[in-house]
């Protein structure tokens, strides 16, 4: 093998900096997150019901204060 095919096939062989992982890394978890809503939004349909809440007529028209 020549000298530089050799350094070529070393260098080849390194792992991946470490910044170049995080990025990856981070990549492919947004990927994940993205494809985890794009399913809840396919296959989840929420179900629409009525809700009906009392206030007590005192939170409504509270009664004035007394000048002391």
């Amino acid at each position: 093998m020549e000298p530089s095919a050799k350094a070529d096939k070393e260098r080849f062989k390194q792992k991946m900096p470490t910044l170049t992982r995080l990025i990856f890394i981070l990549a492919i978890l947004a990927g994940l997150v993205y494809a985890g809503m794009v399913a809840l939004v396919t296959f989840v349909h929420p179900t629409q019901t009525e809700m009906t809440i009392r206030i007590p007529s005192e939170k409504l028209n509270p009664k004035p204060d007394t000048p002391k």
